[in-house]
């Protein structure tokens, strides 16, 4: 009976955290450059004396879902969207990270930044001076016609890398950083591409989404009923032993 309780317990547990995994799928299924994440989980025996018969189902941390978003054209010159694998590399608290979000923006000193996040060039972030007129190469070079003058000229060139998708874990603010014994910072790629004038959407699909969610639900009534059950046996077999 108790190795019925612990089965229904643990399975409740990872479905919870599954549960809120698809939720946040859900929510994005609308921001660029989103990566779906889906649950993982590992048995582990529980410790303690007598047989070694009691296990539960331990989450552990999410994994992504590397496949690539739609891309859309917007006509920006300012929106970039990578061309097959890779990252922007971006300036976050704990040092350089990465996204494939390519909503590019200029603050008030000129930074390049996408979602308030300095984007990184191949010497530290981009700070850009007045322009007319701009070009993202397909290599991330930024080409510039100044605010004065005609003489066309080049302000640096966008960090764009190409990591081990196995080195790469997603972090609490949605980027994605380098794992623990990786490399502190990575090479520029030269073999990753960009695509001006376009983002990148999400890979999350919103009825396969909703669909998983549903699945988690039930699941998640039927092993409330087997704790429930696993009680109600329970409470006859101590009955039973009573009247014996």
């Amino acid at each position: 009976m108790e190795r019925y309780i612990y089965t229904a317990m643990s399975g409740a547990l990872y479905t919870l955290g599954a549960q809120r995994i698809q939720a946040n799928n859900l929510a994005n299924s609308g921001t660029g450059g989103f990566r779906a994440d889906f649950a993982r989980a590992e048995t582990h025996r529980v410790e303690g004396p007598g047989f070694a018969t009691r296990f539960l189902s331990m989450q552990q941390v999410a994994g992504s879902n590397f496949a690539g978003g739609r891309l859309e054209a917007t006509g920006r010159k300012l929106d970039v969207a990578l061309q097959g694998p890779g990252f922007l590399a971006v300036e976050a608290a704990g040092g350089e990270a990465y996204t494939r979000a390519g909503h590019l923006e200029l603050d008030a000193a000129g930074m390049l930044t996408v979602n308030g996040r300095p984007v990184l060039g191949e010497d530290g972030p981009l700070q850009l001076p007045e322009f007319r007129d701009i070009t993202i190469g397909e290599d991330g070079t930024i080409t510039l016609l100044p605010a004065e003058g005609n003489d066309q000229l080049e302000a640096g060139r966008i960090k764009l890398v190409n990591p081990p998708l196995a080195d790469l874990r997603k972090g609490d603010d949605g980027l994605f950083h380098l794992l623990d014994g990786a490399a502190e910072e990575l090479p520029l790629d030269e073999q990753v591409r960009l695509a001006s004038g376009y983002l990148e959407g999400s890979n999350v699909s919103a009825v396969d989404a909703m669909i998983d969610t549903l699945a988690l639900s039930r699941n998640f009534e039927m092993q409330v009923r087997m704790m429930k059950t696993a009680d109600e046996l329970s409470a006859a077999g101590s009955r039973l032993v009573r009247g014996a």
